[in-house]
């Protein structure tokens, strides 16, 4: 395999995936794909010393995983609120002298 072969092949690799998400198949993670590649980008612009930028694109692609996993946090304080509930319930009364 020659040199230039690696990037061309890893390109390769996610037309792939990005054809199999529009299909219906890896839809979730297709979803997660591209906020996560955007992450990826502002960590190499801060790596090469636009740190700037860097932090721009990356806060972008937080926001952008964030709106995707925010069904995640809503569970997640569901269930939360629930044990809590059940906790103070189980909780036996004080007494007061």
């Amino acid at each position: 395999m020659r040199s230039g072969n690696g990037l061309a092949m890893l390109l390769i690799g996610f037309g792939v995936l990005l054809v199999l998400g529009k299909l219906g198949i890896f839809g979730f993670l297709m979803g997660l794909l591209i906020p996560i590649l955007v992450i990826g980008l502002g960590v190499m612009a801060w790596r090469n010393g636009n740190r700037v930028l860097g932090g721009i694109i990356g806060f972008v692609g937080a926001m952008m995983l964030f709106g995707k996993l925010s069904f995640l946090f809503v569970w997640v304080a569901a269930i939360t609120l629930i044990v809590f509930g059940v906790s103070r319930i189980r909780r036996r009364p004080r007494t007061r002298l």
